[in-house]
């Protein structure tokens, strides 16, 4: 292999860095899906062992620990049957994919005819047919309701477009016309890397950009353990929780993690962590990798992400549960559970590395409406595909980030009501920020938003709705308290009121003239909220990211309105100290409180869901009031150590 010295590696390391960029940028003018164009996608550049040699910029969290290991498997797939020009395609989430909506396209890149790397560009298709328009069907146990499992295929061969797969492929969609579009910007992306990586080896040599490709990797592996060698060993566990198993009992799902840091190395154990469930929110085994890479990746954020990082770290998987789930279970909302790892392995790496210590964000939603748009004669299928920003938690002397995507994918954009009101006979009404999402603490989550939209001409049409987080709400730490909980409402044209659905449901029919709204949670907590500067608090009242009212509630802060209109207020010092005596001596008391008292003074209306949550930390189901007891002691378990265990007197 050739040597590097400093000055070429770093021009090859950057230079691999921007020619997956500029994959992002082709497919971003090329592509056809208002999905992808609002940036659910992500590219790679592979070495010639299918290893990850370098991501992009803006690539997305849930994608960038999957694509090698699909490369791979188009590499065992083909193996020996590769040609200058191929281009294939996958989206198998048991070969290491993420859900079938992810289609990766993979192209080999040859220089003398040698295959020296590989392009990859993924990109999620909105539709992939299954059972419900937008493929995510709660019901689905197994995969056949899901939509088309593409194992590894052919699409170009030797540079001729297969138009014959492609359209199987495509005619299996709800939209072919966008699906045959983005096979071709996917398929383009990939030759964009190919024409860089090419233009790398006519100035440096095939060899020096092979030994490039290594020695990236090579360098993030060392700086990764040196990090984490200089850290105390020692074993850090926590459990986040799935809300629930549609197709079992009350109880949260819990995905239990140990971590142990030992030399250079950590370890992750799932050791405990539940049985796959009846739903399609279970995570196949790269999904899980994924959630882990991304969730450590957010602690090491100078360091390029590559194969190299992944050495660094180990996952103990229990076999059959919900972060390892084997053909053919249902796994299409894996977002879910890789939110929770996630967040989980935010909370035990702040305990290692407090200066950059954050609460919980919220969890991704995604709503999606389908049927024929009335709007024009010929009725045409329409996909409305949506997911909105919220809060992430608050951190180490920072308040949470707001209106922020998610976890999951902070490169994906919210998307812009203007296209999708051209696209779709849907009418947004309201798309703001939600006053009192953010979980309190003395440093507070960030803000999430409310969505409100009209459902205009359409015939045949359904919504569903893929979100958690309704009952296992996003916590806070250090003392912090929770957020707000998840979930969609819908009010019916000419009802009188309005229908609770929840945060989990497909396939319910909707007419003209429905409204549907929901809401996004804020981030979760940091530190004890009775300790927030009075002045910050004021300053969030002016903001109208908290009410007067939680002002008092939440962080024991009595302000006075003097001028709502001209953002005039006065914080009562005097009064303010006394309340917040009062609420420190009794909290403890009350976030202990028998849960069915609670929940009678709920159904009386004599408190609201945030009162329920962080004052009592009890658990209901927000439609009708009832008590759930199982994830009530799960959610107090869990509050008693990240909240009152943090709270002084």
């Amino acid at each position: 292999m050739a040597e590097l010295d400093p000055v070429t590696f770093e021009v090859l390391k950057n230079s691999f860095i921007t020619s997956v960029d500029q994959m992002g940028e082709q497919i971003l003018r090329t592509c056809y899906s208002f999905v992808i164009y609002n940036h659910d996608f992500s590219s790679a550049l592979h070495d010639a062992e299918g290893e990850c040699a370098a991501q992009g910029n803006a690539d997305i969290a849930v994608h960038v620990g999957t694509l090698h290991f699909t490369c791979k498997e188009v590499m065992r797939h083909f193996a020996g049957d590769m040609h200058e020009g191929d281009v294939y395609a996958i989206n198998d989430p048991y070969a290491g994919g993420t859900h079938f909506s992810d289609v990766r396209l993979i192209r080999p890149i040859f220089s003398e005819g040698k295959i020296i790397a590989f392009a990859q560009s993924n990109g999620h298709w909105s539709d992939v047919g299954g059972s419900v328009p937008g493929s995510f069907d709660v019901s689905a146990k197994e995969m056949f309701k899901e939509g088309l499992r593409i194992t590894p295929v052919r699409l170009f061969d030797k540079g001729r477009f297969c138009k014959d797969v492609a359209h199987l492929i495509a005619s299996n969609t709800r939209d072919p016309a966008s699906i045959i579009g983005d096979i071709q910007a996917q398929a383009q992306a990939t030759a964009v890397c190919e024409r860089e990586i090419l233009r790398l080896v006519g100035k440096y040599g095939h060899e020096t950009v092979e030994t490039g490709l290594s020695a990236v990797q090579d360098y993030v592996e060392r700086s990764a353990r040196a990090r984490i060698a200089a850290l105390p060993d020692g074993e850090w566990e926590t459990v986040d929780f799935i809300d629930r198993d549609p197709a079992g009992g009350e109880g949260m799902i819990p995905i239990r993690i140990k971590l142990t840091i030992k030399g250079d190395k950590a370890i992750y154990d799932f050791s405990g962590s539940h049985p796959v469930i009846g739903s399609i929110y279970n995570s196949a085994f790269g999904t899980t990798f994924s959630a882990v890479a991304a969730g450590m990746k957010t602690f090491f954020p100078d360091l390029p992400l590559n194969s190299g990082f992944y050495r660094c770290f180990e996952i103990i998987k229990p076999e059959g549960s919900i972060v390892d789930a084997q053909w053919p279970v249902a796994v299409t909302g894996f977002l879910m559970p890789f939110e929770k790892i996630m967040n989980a392995i935010y909370e035990m790496w702040s305990k290692l590395m407090p200066e950059r210590a954050l609460a919980c964000a919220f969890n991704l939603e995604y709503l999606l409406t389908g049927g024929r748009d009335a709007r024009t004669p010929d009725k045409p299928i329409f996909m409305f595909y949506d997911w909105l920003p919220g809060g992430w938690g608050g951190r180490n002397g920072r308040d949470g980030a707001n209106v922020t995507t998610a976890c999951f994918g902070t490169g994906m954009m919210a998307q812009p009501v203007e296209g999708q009101e051209r696209a779709n006979p849907i009418l947004t009404t309201e798309c703001e920020i939600l006053q009192d999402s953010p979980g309190p603490g003395r440093w507070r989550g960030g803000a999430g938003v409310v969505k409100t939209s009209v459902m205009l001409q359409a015939e045949k049409t359904v919504i569903s709705y893929i979100c958690d987080r309704e009952r296992a709400v996003v916590w806070g730490i250090e003392g912090g308290l929770p957020s707000m909980p998840h979930g969609l409402t819908l009010m019916r044209a000419g009802a009188n009121e309005e229908e609770r659905l929840g945060s989990i449901f497909s396939d319910v029919p909707i007419n003209e003239g429905d409204i549907f709204s929901r809401p996004t949670a804020g981030g979760g907590g940091f530190g004890d909220p009775l300790e927030r500067d009075p002045a910050l608090v004021l300053e969030d009242v002016k903001d109208d990211y908290v009410s007067v009212a939680r002002a008092a509630k939440d962080y024991g802060v009595v302000i006075e309105t003097i001028d709502a209109e001209l953002c005039d207020y006065a914080i009562d010092e005097a009064a303010t100290a006394a309340l917040r005596d009062v609420i420190r001596a009794r909290r403890v008391g009350d976030a202990r409180i028998d849960p069915v008292l609670v929940a009678a003074r709920y159904r009386a209306g004599e408190i609201d869901a945030l009162d329920a949550i962080r004052q009592h930390a009890v658990i209901l189901d927000w439609g009708t009031g009832e008590l759930l007891p199982e994830s009530t002691r799960q959610f107090r378990e869990v509050f008693e150590r990240r909240s009152i265990a943090n709270w002084a007197g």
